[in-house]
């Protein structure tokens, strides 16, 4: 069994199906006895977590009700070593953590450059490449508006008064990179492994703003699932405004962990230091109710589609192939672009995310959550299926993003949200929708997982051509 955070049983199946019949069982208690029969987790989850949402829809208190619920039965179960992580983090650490602060030698950017195909885009270039995103629906219109907000307040990125604790530091879509060129203060917290380390503090150097790095004993870094105690109490004693930023990845049951770990000390600190702010990355390859906007141009996209080239796939597949992605004339569309290939623990740790910022905006904390665009990291393109499909994915309206793009776009996302002062909507899926950068999937004229086999197919072909 593992150990430090971990799971109550050796089957993070069993604490996930667990977790999801609770989040839904006081507004949804047939789905919640839908879950708990369930028999093939792998593949039937699938409905399960597009239920979590369909749920919460009829009223923004049934969406909290399911997203309290959900951390409330996660918690319990997770275990930091022997205890639940709430003894865990209420106990005093027993070790003293000390800290390496780094100041970086260049001169802090006073202006929004975004990299994006082999050019710097600022001023009016970058209004050109918003306006085009918006009029492909690469991005939602509010996206555009958010980008443009920062780039007229340039004096917005330096986020002077605010210390940015990045969980996940050498994460290719954190915003670490981004906020030392802006001359940020930042703590960066990733595994005390040296080649990690080394990459850290050499950004910090090249880089415009304050690092601070965390040291117990003779290492220099943290492993959340491991030094959690430690870790909160080094956090809770730096002065200022946290910002504290959930970045981490790991694969497989590994990410539910590490996630929760984060999560253990997010709910700590804004409990203890009410001012923390929270901040996160919503994947695109997950469940949202999709503005009206949004269905009319898939529906559109759709009607204009070239029928006799649909009709062959649709029936060879009897019917699986090449699905309309939202109802005609709906309203409110609902985008599942769930993929089977990143599994439940996957699904369960973003939706983890999701569940603690709708909680925290509700009990009146500053929240960032943003819908970053399909990009191709490290962790995507390693996936052999998921390579491929990425590489077919224009053939559908959909444009994945490079890390380097997608980096500083959600860093200035980030950004816009902690200086704009905007007003949160009471709706959690209307928050999550805000600025979303869902990079065409909804808007797509196809139900994603009813593409994505052919955008595999097409991938592979143009990789030999």
């Amino acid at each position: 069994m593992a150990t430090g955070v971990r799971f109550p049983s050796d089957s993070s199946t069993a604490t996930a199906r667990h977790v999801v019949a609770d989040a839904l069982r006081k507004v949804d208690p047939v789905g919640a006895h839908a879950v708990e029969r369930e028999t093939n987790w792998r593949r039937g989850y699938l409905t399960h977590f597009t239920r979590l949402l369909e749920a919460g829809l009829g009223s923004s208190q049934d969406a909290l009700t399911i997203a309290t619920e959900g951390l409330r039965s996660i918690h319990e179960q997770m275990r930091c070593g022997d205890e639940s992580l709430g003894d865990a983090l209420s106990t005093p650490a027993s070790d003293v953590w000390s800290t390496v602060e780094i100041s970086g030698t260049a001169e802090p950017e006073t202006e929004l450059s975004v990299p994006y195909r082999g050019r710097r885009l600022t001023g009016s270039e970058l209004d050109a490449q918003l306006d085009d995103w918006v009029s492909r629906g690469v991005v939602e219109p509010t996206f555009s508006d958010a980008i443009r907000d920062v780039a007229a307040h340039p004096q917005w990125l330096r986020l002077e008064g605010d210390t940015v604790v990045v969980l996940g530091a050498g994460a290719e879509m954190g915003p670490y990179r981004s906020l030392l060129r802006w001359g940020a203060d930042v703590v960066a917290v990733d595994l005390p492994r040296s080649d990690i380390q080394r990459r850290i503090r050499e950004q910090a150097r090249e880089g415009a703003g304050r690092v601070r790095l965390p040291v117990g004993g003779k290492e220099t870094g943290a492993d959340l699932l491991h030094h959690l105690p430690a870790l909160a109490s080094w956090l809770e004693d730096l002065e200022g405004r946290l910002v504290l930023g959930t970045y981490c990845y790991a694969d497989g049951a590994t990410h539910v962990r590490v996630t929760m770990a984060a999560d253990a000390i997010a709910a700590r600190l804004v409990a203890q230091r009410p001012d923390t702010a929270l901040a996160y990355l919503a994947t695109p390859t997950d469940v949202f109710a999709v503005p009206a906007g949004a269905v009319t141009t898939s529906n559109e996209a759709y009607e204009s589609g070239r029928r006799l080239v649909r009709a062959p796939f649709r029936a060879l597949s009897r019917g699986r192939l090449l699905q309309r992605n939202y109802p005609p004339e709906a309203e409110l569309g609902i985008c599942d672009a769930l993929v089977p290939q990143q599994g439940p623990n996957y699904a369960l740790a973003k939706r983890v995310q999701r569940w603690r910022a709708a909680a925290a905006r509700q009990d009146g904390a500053t929240v960032s959550l943003n819908v970053a665009p399909a990009t191709r990291t490290a962790s995507v393109v390693k996936n052999r299926a998921l390579a491929a499909a990425y590489a077919g994915a224009h053939r559908f309206g959909v444009e994945v993003f490079e890390p380097a793009t997608s980096n500083v776009l959600m860093a200035a996302l980030l950004v816009h949200d902690l200086r704009s002062g905007r007003v949160a909507s009471d709706e959690p899926w209307r928050e999550e929708a805000y600025a979303a950068a869902h990079g065409g999937l909804w808007t797509a004229a196809y139900h994603p997982r009813s593409a994505l086999g052919l955008a595999a197919v097409l991938g592979l072909a143009g990789s030999r051509g």
